[in-house]
Formats: structure tokens, C-alpha cells, sequence
């Protein structure tokens, strides 16, 4: 038996996902899945959720007897093949064990060999989003599952089928038979939805069904880490594990998150998916079992105060395109690294994180407008967002050779690079300078530079050489900022040195 407690760890933020028991919730106004497309529910005959009054409600009570037949129990059963080249059976009951003769008459005078097959158990909750049957879960829930049951609020039972999954947001949907008339989650707009609301959890805690825990919205947009396209909802509502995969609501009944991670060291912080991420991908699973995404083709950072001093900003909102893909769409659109994308599609991107979830929920060929800010002036410009091409694994940094230059104040030793090294480091014969040291505490480590990384540009110039380096760097004022273009194996970002 799959220990129930059993949960999948993000090690770098600390972060738990939730999956193991859970239950699913709907009702109100909000949009639902039917026949392949989103579409208005609860105009045909459900029954509206009861206005509730401002401020602290009397009782959830109205709320949960509305929506909770709309949540279910997702279980799951997975097979996993295990070696066992000497059988030792349980405790060590092998062939010297003092039962060693009892165990080769069980079995016949042959100890068992080679692979067997362990069979895992394990739950989580969902919601359901048509009357034919389709239900949201997180991805964690169902992935490498063998076999999915879904419970009902009522006690019925239907074998499930994993219609599409999305590792990248811990997106799944699933899908039974009904053989009666099922109760629709509706789901809401999580961007109107205000830090400090009131909102609902249900699902299946460590098996306990049907379990309703409240709270408030603690946070928006969060990145914890989890993917590319982090934009988390954080909230005080109690989530344990089972409660994965199930429905956040607000106080009309409407889903507007799906309850997904922990802190597990943490009181009273949990993370559900944003369902306005979900609406956008379910079409996608239902008709591909994939998401396809958008594409744009840039390397973007986030704006540090010591960045917006260095490019002249006024502000630090934006993402900083750090370098731009050959043959992409960014490239053909004229966009370049340095660039700042303060709005893609009419939407603005206050932070870097805003901008791959905008771009990956764009229809491939669409054409766009990209507000950008270059050399602090604004454009725009008109991109057609292409395909999301396969990922490549991330190339570790190049180390150094001996230095042709000692660190001097912001602490860093550069090499001119050789036609070997240039080629090792990626970049064309003469193009840029190898750095071969960092100081400890310098202005160079304190922004991030590190041994091996080639800077490409000093202050908006491409250098080729340290002597060319040095006299960039001379050129700005004592006390300035020096902006430094630098390549890190596949990837390009800037840095802002401060000279003091």
C-alpha cells in the first residue's frame, strides 16, 4: 500500500505538493467545459449560489452545500517494476535464513528471481467541469498511474481515463461515464480575486472526505519554484496531503484555484494554481493531451534597482531581454538584446515572470504587439508568436585559463579569448572576453559574475578584447554603474556593477 502521506518534494524552495486523498467542489457563476469548449455554466437550470453579505459570513454553510457534490476522490494505483536477483523474503527470510527450508518447500524448491512488479496506491482530489464527465486534478495526482477511480460525493464509483496532462503546471484532466446527472464546478476569474478575500478549500485530507477548511487569500502571483509558469495563490486555508488537485473557492461558489503545494515546515501556507491558468490549457487537453505553447525566442531577467541605474529606467517593472534566439520570432520582430518588454498583447508584464505565461498562452501565429523600452525610449513592435520548440538541458559554464589582466576595483580578471576557447565558450573567434576570476566581495561577485562567463558588451558596447573591456569601463563615471552582457553557457543575462 502506497503510504498515504506520501508527497512529491520541490527540494530547492522546500515546497511539498499535496497529492493524496481529495474532493471537488462547484457551483455559481463561471465557465465550465462542455463538448471540447468552455462555455457558460450555470444559466440552464442551476441553481445560482445565495448572495453573501460583506465582510466576515455568518457560516460557510450555504456555500459548501452548494458546490460540494461537484468535488470528488481521485485514486490512484501504480506499478512500479523492482529487481530482486537474490530473494531474501520479508525480514530476510532467505535461502541461510533459519526458515530458509520452509521458504524453498512455499515455493517449491525455487526461490524467486529476477523483476517483480510493486503496485502503489495513492489519492488526491478534483473537481468536475461538465456534465459529461470531465474533471480537473493536478498533474502529480495521475501522472505514471495505472489505473484511476473517482469517487463521487454520493459513494459511486467510475473507472477513470487520463485524458491530457501538463507537467509544467500541474495540470490534469480526467474524465468517467456518468450514469446520472452531475453537479459542475463553475469556474471563476482568479485575476479579479483580492489579496485579504475569503476563500473555501474542499477535498479529501489523508483520506478524510469531503473535508471543508477556510481562510484568506494570502498572496498573489507567487513563484515557488515548481516550473517556468509559476503563478500561485496563497492562502492561510488549511491544505494537507489529499487535498491536491481539489478546488479553492470564493464566496460564490466559484473555483477560482487549484490546491496544489505546502510549505511543510510552514503553518497556514498552501498554494493553489491560479484557474485561470487551467481554463486556458483545458481545451488543449481535452482535444491533444498536451499543451502546445507559445513561443517567443528571448532570454529575459528580472530588473535589479542597480540594472534600471545602469539602463536609465524609471522604474523596475519589465523584463530585461538578455538575449535573443537566432531564427526566432523575437529576432524577425526586430527585438534585441537590452530591450526591456514592459507589455506583450496589450498586456502589461510588471514582472519578469509576467511574460513566459502571457506568451505561452498565445495562439501559435497570432501576431502581437510588444511594447519595449530601448535605450529608454518606447516602441512597439509586432511579433508573431511562433511554436514552443523542444527544451534544451542547460550547458554548464565554461572554466577559466590564467589572466591576462589582475582583477582590478570591481574585482574581476579577463582573458582575450583564443579560436579554442571561443569555440568552447560558443561564441565567434574575437567576440568578446573570458573572465578568469572573480574577487571575493567584489562589485563583480556582489552582482553575480562568475569565472568562465564571456562578456560580450561593456555599457551598450561589444568588446573583443580586454584592452577594449578596460577602456569601456574607464569611460564611466566613478561612483556609476557598468552594465556587462554576459554569456553563461547557452544563456545570456546582464549584470550591473556598481563602482563605488
Amino acid at each position: 500500500m502506497w503510504d498515504m502521506s506520501k508527497q512529491w518534494a520541490m527540494a530547492r524552495k522546500g515546497v511539498l505538493m499535496v497529492a493524496v486523498a481529495a474532493l471537488l467542489v462547484g457551483g455559481g457563476l463561471g465557465i465550465g467545459l462542455a463538448g471540447g469548449r468552455l462555455s457558460p455554466v450555470g444559466a440552464s437550470g442551476d441553481t445560482a449560489m445565495p448572495a453573501v453579505s460583506a465582510g466576515v459570513p455568518a457560516s460557510f454553510a450555504d456555500l459548501v452545500e452548494h458546490v460540494g457534490a461537484s468535488v470528488v476522490n481521485i485514486k490512484v494505483t501504480k506499478v512500479e517494476r523492482m529487481s530482486s536477483p537474490n530473494f531474501k523474503g520479508p525480514e530476510g527470510l532467505g535461502k541461510d535464513s533459519p526458515f530458509g527450508d520452509f521458504m524453498e518447500r512455499f515455493f517449491g524448491g525455487q526461490m524467486p528471481q529476477g523483476p517483480r512488479e510493486h503496485r502503489q496506491q495513492g489519492a488526491g482530489s478534483g473537481f468536475i467541469i461538465s456534465k459529461d464527465g470531465y474533471i480537473v486534478t493536478n498533474n502529480h495526482v495521475v501522472e505514471g498511474a495505472t489505473e484511476v477511480t473517482v469517487t463521487l460525493a454520493n459513494k459511486k464509483e467510475y473507472a477513470a481515463k487520463v485524458i491530457g496532462r501538463d507537467p509544467k503546471t500541474d495540470i490534469a484532466l480526467v474524465k468517467i461515464e456518468p450514469k446520472e446527472t452531475l453537479t459542475v464546478a463553475s469556474l471563476g476569474d482568479s485575476d479579479q480575486l483580492r489579496v485579504g478575500e475569503w476563500v473555501v478549500a474542499v477535498g479529501n485530507p489523508f483520506g478524510l472526505s469531503n473535508t471543508v477548511t477556510k481562510g484568506i487569500v494570502s498572496a498573489k502571483n507567487r513563484v515557488i519554484g515548481a516550473g517556468p509558469y509559476d503563478d500561485f495563490i496563497q492562502t492561510d486555508a488549511p491544505i494537507n496531503p489529499g487535498n491536491s488537485g481539489g478546488p479553492l473557492f470564493n464566496l460564490k461558489g466559484e473555483v477560482v484555484g487549484i490546491n496544489t503545494a505546502i510549505v511543510p515546515n510552514g503553518q497556514g501556507i498552501g498554494f493553489a494554481v491560479a484557474v485561470n491558468m487551467a481554463k486556458a490549457l483545458i481545451p488543449q487537453l481535452e482535444s491533444k493531451g498536451e499543451v502546445t505553447r507559445g513561443y517567443l525566442g528571448v532570454a529575459i531577467q528580472a530588473i535589479t534597482p542597480e540594472l534600471a541605474k545602469g539602463l536609465s529606467l524609471k522604474d523596475e517593472k519589465g523584463a530585461l531581454v538578455a538575449g535573443v534566439t537566432k531564427g526566432s520570432p523575437a529576432e524577425a520582430a526586430g527585438i534585441k538584446s537590452g530591450d526591456v518588454i514592459v507589455s506583450f498583447d496589450g498586456k502589461d508584464v510588471a514582472e519578469v515572470n509576467n511574460l513566459p505565461i502571457l506568451v505561452a498562452a498565445t495562439p501559435i501565429e497570432k501576431a502581437v504587439p510588444v511594447k519595449i523600452l530601448r535605450n529608454a525610449s518606447e516602441q512597439t513592435l509586432s511579433v508573431k508568436v511562433g511554436r514552443m520548440p523542444g527544451e534544451r538541458a542547460e550547458a554548464s559554464g565554461q572554466t577559466g585559463g590564467q589572466a591576462e589582466s589582475a582583477p582590478g576595483k570591481l574585482g574581476l580578471a579577463l582573458r582575450d579569448l583564443d579560436a579554442r576557447m571561443a569555440q568552447r565558450a560558443g561564441v565567434a573567434p574575437g567576440e568578446g572576453v573570458l573572465v578568469v576570476a572573480v574577487k571575493p566581495d567584489s562589485a563583480a561577485a556582489r552582482s553575480g559574475v562568475r569565472p568562465g562567463d564571456v562578456i560580450l558588451e561593456v555599457n551598450r558596447h561589444k568588446v573583443t578584447s580586454v584592452a577594449e573591456a578596460q577602456a569601456e569601463a574607464k569611460k564611466q563615471e566613478a561612483g556609476g554603474s557598468l552594465l556587462l552582457l554576459l554569456k553563461r553557457g547557452d544563456a545570456s543575462l546582464f549584470a550591473a556593477l556598481e563602482q563605488k
